[in-house]
Order: C-alpha cells, then structure tokens, then sequence
C-alpha cells in the first residue's frame, strides 16, 4: 500500500539542452536563384553606370581641346614676344617646335614647345593666321569628333 503522504512528481523538468539533431534542420548559404537575381541586379546598376558615363566622356574631350587652345596660344604669344610676330599661316603652329624656313625667317628663334599636341581624336590642330573672326589674334582649329574639316562639329579658338 502506498505512503499517502507522500507526493511523487509526474514529469521530469531538465532545463538542459539536448543534443539530438532538430526535425526541421534549416541550411545555410544561398540558393542558385538568389544568386543569379543578385547578379542581375548587379549587372544593370553597372550598365547604368556606364550608360551615364559617356556623355562625361565626351564632354571631357571638349574640355580638353579649350585646355589646348589655351596652351598652344600662350605658347603663341611667346613666340610672337621672342620674334616679333605671329607665325603665318603657311608656317603654321610648327613653327613653335622647328626654326620656320620660309619668310618672315625670325631672326632669335628658340623651339618653344617639344611637340605639338593631337586633339582628343587623334587629329593635328590647324592654324591660321589672321583668324576668321578677329584678324588681329591667331585661330586655333579642331577637326571635332568626325574628324573631317569643315563640318558643323569643327572647334575654333575664336568661338565662344
């Protein structure tokens, strides 16, 4: 016969942590799907990049060829301080890195410049002298993005 004072527990309680795998084990790491969305993804924000890119690239061009009209004319300008005179147009702008050989032959002559600068395009600077628009100050020209003389893309140090 049972104590009947005495109160036996009905369940063990354990607050410690059991080791036996869980049913619902979860995987960790990516799946081939989210990968490939996070690569498109990727992919379209650097497309977009570049899209927007170019027209900073072209407008950089055009920002050098001003640098070089700048550069070129005070390179001008000391020539004229050293000879006396803008070169002609038949001289051209070679007369700043070699001694011009045709009239008016300056009498103090030093190379001015080691070699004449492309523009942008890979195409040599014209040179005229008197200029279309101001007949006193020499005009530097840039064939542009076509590369043809005499088109609507054309450059011109006395444009403004």
């Amino acid at each position: 016969m049972p104590c009947m004072g005495v109160v036996r527990p009905i369940a063990r309680i354990s607050f410690m942590k059991t080791t036996r795998p869980t049913r619902f084990h979860l995987k960790s790491g990516f799946t081939l799907l989210e990968m490939v969305i996070v690569l498109g993804i990727i992919a379209m924000i650097l497309g977009g990049a570049i899209y927007a890119s170019k027209g900073i690239l072209s407008s950089s061009k055009f920002s050098r060829v001003e640098g070089d009209f700048k550069a070129i004319d005070s390179n001008l300008m000391a020539y004229k301080i050293m000879t006396g005179n803008y070169p002609t147009t038949q001289q051209g702008l070679d007369a700043l890195t070699t001694r011009p050989t045709s009239a008016p032959v300056p009498k103090r002559w030093e190379a001015i410049m080691k070699s004449l600068p492309e523009d942008p395009w890979k195409n040599s600077y014209g040179y005229r002298f008197p200029g279309r628009k101001n007949t006193s100050e020499p005009e530097i020209t840039s064939k542009g993005p076509d590369g043809q003389e005499g088109t609507q893309d054309d450059l011109s140090s006395q444009d403004d």
